[in-house]
Formats: structure tokens, C-alpha cells, sequence
């Protein structure tokens, strides 16, 4: 993989990481890039610590066939071993939003994504097999402040009631 995928980087207000060659599954790591993308940075380790310790499952909505189901959501997995490598991928991309000078509370994943590595082959088996590898990516920037524009609207309406 050469270089990023993500197009409208913002090197000012964004931070990103990528991970190479990791020895996760692609298709998990795809359905949990769907679940996490558009969250709080804080939320998404949350979630996935969560998927972890096995009490929230990713919802799986592509790759699903013979999956079984999950109370409210159909068909999910846990999927530890991608979990445990992507929040690694979102600490790395914290620290590089960090390094940046941005503050980390409020954080938001603007892009990640997830891509077929090359594959290698596991060394010593008598029968031929390759290992699972994929290349994940991260993008992370600086979540706008509407909070206060509505605290402000707020305080002009009640002044115009006066």
C-alpha cells in the first residue's frame, strides 16, 4: 500500500495513523470500520473494549452469511484479536493528534478504512497456506463546536424576551 486513501486531509486539524501488514481477519476488520467510523474517539475504544470482554457485539452487515444472530442487532461476532489491533491503531492516531497540539477530548474518526494486504506464507507447514493480512487506516480530526453557537442562540432568544 503506498500512501493514504483518505483524499481530504486537513494536516492542521487532523491526525492520522496506519497499520500495515496486520495479522487480522478482513472481514472483520471491515465490519468494525463501518460500526466505529463518525465516533467519538473515547466512545469507539470504549466499544471495542466492550467487544472484547464480549458484552457489546459488532453487527455484522456484509459479510454475514451462516453468522448467528445477536439479541437486537442480527447478526454480529466479538471479534477480540481486530479489536484489541484497532484500538492500538486509535491510541497511535490520539498520540499523532496529540504531538499536533489538538486536544484529544474532543476527537472525532473522520476516516478508517480497511484494505487487502500481501499475503505471506506461514513458514514450515507441509500444506500450503497463506496468513490473513490487512492494511487499516485511520483519520482523525478536531470535532466542531456547535455546543456553544446553540448556548449563544440561547442567550440572545432570552435577552430579546427581556
Amino acid at each position: 500500500m503506498k500512501g493514504y486513501t483518505f483524499i481530504n486531509y486537513n494536516s492542521e486539524h487532523m491526525a492520522r495513523a496506519v497499520g500495515l501488514g496486520l495479522p487480522i481477519s478482513l472481514k472483520q476488520s471491515v465490519e468494525i470500520c463501518n460500526f466505529i467510523k463518525n465516533r467519538n474517539v473515547i466512545d469507539a475504544k470504549k466499544i471495542l473494549q466492550n467487544v472484547i470482554d464480549k458484552k457489546l457485539a459488532i453487527p455484522f452487515r456484509r459479510y454475514n452469511w451462516d453468522l448467528g444472530h445477536k439479541k437486537k442487532i442480527g447478526p454480529g461476532r466479538y471479534p477480540e484479536k481486530s479489536s484489541k489491533y484497532l484500538i492500538k491503531l486509535i491510541e497511535d492516531a490520539e498520540a499523532n493528534a496529540q504531538f499536533k497540539g489538538m486536544s484529544t477530548s474532543n476527537l472525532v474518526i473522520s476516516h478508517i478504512s480497511a484494505h487487502k494486504s500481501a499475503k505471506s506464507w506461514h513458514y514450515g507447514r507441509k500444506s500450503r497456506r497463506k496468513m490473513k493480512r490487512t492494511n487499516v487506516e485511520i483519520v482523525i480530526g478536531e470535532k466542531a463546536r456547535t455546543e456553544n453557537k446553540k448556548d449563544k442562540n440561547l442567550v440572545k432568544n432570552s435577552d430579546k424576551n427581556d
